[in-house]
């Protein structure tokens, strides 16, 4: 039946605006919203260094990724997902990540997705990331979404349009087989690259209008930045969190608190160490 999908259920007791606004918003790209975020590492540094004195090996990206999480366990609008005009809860939290196998022009690049219920903490979420990001950079290895890429990459260009638009359409009506939203990493709670990683500054990365990707967030290279902070502005070792999010999925009010929370856990990184209940989107 139209509406009905495998990664979601339908909320159907929205405000008038929110009933509106992906009538007139249709596509994703018309509904970006963008934020920067200048994340001081003196904190994550100290927190870092604990935990390896303790025997535990935690990298900015291991935090930042449990932090995401996180966040979309406590703050369940975020998963929202927009299709055809109709507001979804998406059923579990799913992040996307792209890595290269090799840090070289010509080596090849896949991309991941991570599975979550919300409940992890961060030591749980670093090991799920590392064994799969470990698995993937071996150069044979294929995950579900190499394989659908390279099925359709033999299929001629006229047939490949064919074959995504028919695609989009199941999509848009809720009829997308299950298996093909698990392999598609653009059938995600988020998208998350480091980009710091190439040696560049966070970037702005646009949702992607296939799929049901809500926020994109990037993470960039260590640099000196100006913080405001207490009244305060001094120079500080950090990074740029740039975020590109989906307007029409909650208020400006929600993405503030969501947007403080995910700062709260970077000034306390030791508040993800804990198991927590995910909240319902009751809606």
């Amino acid at each position: 039946m139209f509406g009905l999908r495998s990664d979601g259920r339908k909320i159907k007791t929205l405000g008038p605006i929110f009933r509106v606004i992906p009538h007139v918003m249709k596509e994703r790209v018309d509904a970006h919203v963008y934020y920067t975020q200048e994340l001081p590492l003196k904190t994550l540094d100290e927190y870092i260094s604990k935990k390896e004195q303790e025997g535990i090996k935690l990298s900015y990206m291991n935090v930042i990724f449990a932090a995401l999480v996180r966040l979309l366990a406590e703050k369940p609008y975020l998963n929202r997902f927009i299709m055809d005009g109709r507001t979804y809860a998406r059923n579990g939290i799913q992040i996307s990540l792209a890595i290269k196998k090799e840090m070289s022009e010509e080596s090849e690049e896949t991309t991941l997705k991570f599975h979550f219920t919300g409940s992890e903490n961060i030591f749980e979420v670093k090991e799920k990331l590392d064994n799969i990001i470990l698995t993937n950079k071996d150069l044979e290895a294929e995950n579900s979404t190499d394989k659908v890429a390279k099925l359709l990459s033999i299929v001629p260009d006229w047939l490949f349009k064919v074959i995504v638009n028919f695609l989009m359409f199941l999509d848009k009506h809720g009829m997308m087989p299950k298996f093909i939203i698990e392999a598609s990493p653009f059938h995600t709670s988020a998208f998350l690259t480091n980009v710091g990683s190439l040696g560049i500054d966070g970037i702005y990365h646009h949702l992607y209008n296939f799929g049901t990707t809500g926020i994109f967030l990037s993470m960039g290279k260590k640099k000196k930045s100006y913080i405001y902070e207490d009244d305060n502005i001094h120079e500080e070792k950090a990074i740029s969190l740039k975020w590109v999010a989906d307007e029409r999925i909650c208020d400006g009010f929600y993405y503030a608190t969501a947007l403080k929370a995910f700062y709260r856990y970077m000034k306390k990184p030791e508040l993800l160490e804990q198991n927590i209940t995910p909240k319902e989107d009751i809606r």
